[in-house]
């Protein structure tokens, strides 16, 4: 007996002592390009074991290994060979940074907007763009606009008057176009998307553009398209300064540092430790307008609506987070403060009227990703949103030399805008074939102002789902539906997608798209009264939602793939139609008003070869669009006169050749877009119509860029280097409440030459 518990006691004290060692370890590090760029989206693996791991946005990864030696398999998707590391631990362990033979550019990129999570580029089911952070640096941008002018499919228009821009997306104006910050919309006083030009680009990751609707996803507004900023993150180190000073002139005025040209001046600190994270930036940008009269100089009436209006932007930010296995957490914050600056030239009396338009932004964003278990997630993103425009109006008298504030209508005001949004989904892999994402959305928005009726409020609840099929390896495809009920105005019960992709072979993907898009009204457009000398618009508290059915393809070919030698070509098409859109009417009640009605419908179309070719240390994006828009008057009496679609072209090219000898590089962003073509009603014989157009243009950037140190880049260069201020047009308008009237359309302020430095450091 005393034997047989004496082995009894052996082997359980035995059992768990074996179960008590650790058989496992856990190996960290960090996955670089060989340009020194952070490679996510990898999958690891341990050689001959079950364990695998992927790399995050910052090209860290986390992974178990056996004890003792092993093998770190790291597989870049270029070549069907990973690349090996050998590896002893008997303990846990952390590597230092390793590099792969790839370049950044080389690597299929990660996207995640409208993913249920994050995904190679070339599996994903919609057509997805995206720029990267080098591109963005070596564009030398002070703002978005300048980052997007030569992307295919966007154009700009400047609205002088308010000192502000709306974006084009493939014949689309921005109302039809959803922009988001890190997943979380931005919220805007009007249909103009001026908040494209109120983010610090010193904080942009990479943007990415899904093109078509994505209103089952996003909700109101992404007829055409969502454009997602992503901000930066942790950057591998413990600890991180970077600094940047950019100076430019505007035309061929410049003044150092401040005033006259366009200057840029930025810092921002990173920290992380033990999966904490820290970021915290602050920029200031100045633009110093262009043309504008000096306030004391004594001459006749100057017509202000020429020139381009001084601005001044303070931008703040801060973003803290955790992270490990199982939870992501982060909260970001952003505040701007901008002030625009529109001074009319000085009367016969002496007196200048001076309007300043003063913009206050707060947006905040809290992001939890939970992994609950390897078949199921869950997302919750809470955001809201404080927009404050105020206009303070004075009038100078030279006289007297005194200042006193205007009491006319609107000149004294202050608009206040205010939005929040929860939203949460649930990621769910039911198997190897589909995957199923459900989720809820609610959305808040309250505005108040001098010229807004009351304080109107809006609340949006939506519900949406969608799956992702893969019934066999070649085919891929998503249905999804968004149920809405809107507080306000008459939405879409329900608003319908489907999406496919099919892998015809390794290298030829077909994808095909079909979505139901809508664009709510905006507040302004359902509550806005705004009367002036040259103004008598009222809004429509009856307004319906604008809707769309829209339709695309694209065939993307992967040609070449060996060695450093890398051609991918992209061919697609793309149809859109809209109903119900809000168009200016006559007001019922009175012939002398202009009011908002559900009125229009528009169409556009149109075909884009997109290239991309890598050779060695040369990137080269180019091709080729063709893009028609809808005449109204083809469904009018003039049918026989007009046809139904105008259409422009473009041409672009972006190549980056980096020279690793000089370590620097010279780059050249163009793209070239025909005339736009339009038809409008003869006055002189109202029975005909006649051809106007805007005229074509060509715009060219070129950037070189060098590292001076190891933590010190310059960059050098001139924009607009076929010198575009202003388009031809030979309308009768050129359109828009503020518009100048016909013959000439502005664009920008002639070439310019810039010159800046950044500052890199950085401690493990």
């Amino acid at each position: 007996m005393k034997k047989q518990l004496l082995f009894a006691l052996t082997f359980f004290f035995g059992i768990s002592y074996a179960f008590g060692q650790k058989t496992n370890v856990i190996i960290k590090g960090q996955v670089l390009t060989a340009d020194g760029q952070a490679a996510w989206g990898l999958m690891l693996s341990i050689k001959n074991t079950k364990h695998i791991a992927y790399t995050d946005r910052e090209g860290m990864f986390k992974i178990s290994a056996p004890i003792g030696n092993s093998v770190l398999v790291i597989n870049s998707g270029v070549s069907s060979e990973g690349q090996e590391i050998s590896i002893e631990a008997n303990g846990d362990k952390i590597l230092e940074p390793v590099r792969i033979k790839e370049k950044s550019y080389e690597l299929s990129e990660v996207v995640v907007t409208g993913q249920y999570g994050p995904q190679s580029l070339k599996n994903t089911v919609y057509k997805v763009r995206s720029i990267s952070a080098e591109k963005i640096r070596l564009r030398a941008a002070i703002n978005v606009q300048q980052i997007l002018n030569t992307e295919f499919g966007f154009r700009f228009s400047n609205d002088l008057t308010l000192g502000t821009s709306n974006v084009e997306m493939m014949g689309m104006s921005g109302r039809n176009v959803k922009i988001l910050l890190d997943g979380v919309p931005l919220v805007d006083r009007s249909d103009l998307k001026e908040s494209l030009n109120q983010v610090d680009v010193n904080i942009i990751e990479r943007i990415e553009i899904v093109e078509g609707p994505m209103s089952v996803v996003y909700g109101t507004d992404a007829l055409a398209g969502v454009i997602n900023i992503i901000t930066k993150g942790k950057n591998g180190y413990k600890f991180g300064v970077s600094a940047r000073l950019q100076e430019e002139t505007v035309g061929d005025e410049y003044k150092a540092l401040d005033g006259k040209g366009n200057h840029n001046k930025n810092i921002t600190v990173n920290w992380q430790n033990n999966g904490w994270s820290a970021v915290a930036g602050f920029s200031n940008n100045t633009f110093g307008g262009w043309n504008v009269p000096d306030k004391t100089e004594v001459k006749a009436v100057v017509d202000a609506l020429q020139f381009w209006k001084p601005k001044d932007q303070y931008l703040g930010n801060v973003k803290v987070g955790y992270n490990n296995t199982k939870l992501n957490i982060w909260y970001r914050a952003d505040f701007l403060n901008e002030d625009i600056v529109s001074r009319g030239g000085i009367n016969p009396n002496y007196t200048v009227v001076t309007q300043t338009y003063t913009t206050d932004r707060l947006n905040n964003q809290l992001h939890v990703d939970l992994n609950l278990n390897k078949a199921m997630s869950l997302t919750m993103v809470g955001g809201y949103t404080s927009l404050q425009r105020k206009t303070k109006t004075t009038l100078y008298d030279f006289a007297s030399s005194s200042e006193s504030l205007t009491s006319g209508a609107g000149e004294q005001d202050k608009a206040k805008f205010n939005a929040g949004v929860f939203r949460t989904t649930l990621q769910y892999s039911i198997s190897n074939i589909i995957a199923f994402q459900p989720g809820v959305e609610f959305n808040r928005e309250e505005a108040s102002g001098q010229r807004i009726k009351g304080s109107p409020v809006i609340n949006d609840y939506s519900f949406f789902a969608s799956a992702e099929i893969k019934p066999i390896k070649i085919l891929k495809f998503r249905p999804g539906v968004r149920f809405i009920n809107n507080s306000v105005y008459d939405a879409p019960t329900a608003v319908p997608s489907l999406n496919t992709m099919v892998s015809l072979t390794h290298n030829l993907n077909l994808r095909l798209g079909y979505g139901r898009g809508f664009r709510a009204p905006a507040l302004r457009e359902l509550y806005f009264d705004f009367f002036d000398a040259s103004h008598s618009i009222v809004g429509n508290e009856n307004l319906k939602a604008e809707k769309s059915n829209s339709f695309d393809a694209s065939l993307t070919w992967n040609a070449i793939r060996k060695d450093r030698l890398q051609l991918t070509s992209a061919l697609a098409g793309f149809y859109n139609n809209f109903f119900d859109r809000i168009e200016y009417g006559q007001y019922a009640e009175d012939a002398t008003i202009t009011t908002l009605i559900n009125i229009s419908k528009y169409r556009t179309t149109g075909l884009y070869l997109d290239n991309t070719l890598n050779y060695k240390n040369l990137q080269v994006n180019f091709g080729l669009s063709y893009i028609g828009r809808y005449n109204e008057l083809s469904k009018q009496e003039m049918e026989d006169q007009v046809p139904q679609f105008s259409w422009t072209p473009e041409l672009f090219s972006n190549a980056i050749y980096t020279v690793p000898k000089l370590k620097g590089s010279v780059s050249l962003f163009f793209k070239h877009t025909g005339s736009r073509p339009s038809y409008q009603v003869n006055s002189a014989v109202p029975t005909n119509v006649r051809l106007v157009k805007i005229g074509s243009f060509t715009w060219a950037d070129l950037l070189f860029n060098k590292t001076l140190a190891s933590s010190i880049t310059i960059n050098a260069g001139v924009k607009n280097l076929f010198d575009v201020t202003q388009l031809t047009n030979t309308s009768t308008s050129s359109g828009g409440a503020h518009s100048t009237g016909g013959g000439v359309v502005p664009y920008s302020y002639g070439r310019s030459y810039v010159l800046g430095l950044t500052f890199n450091w950085n401690k493990s």
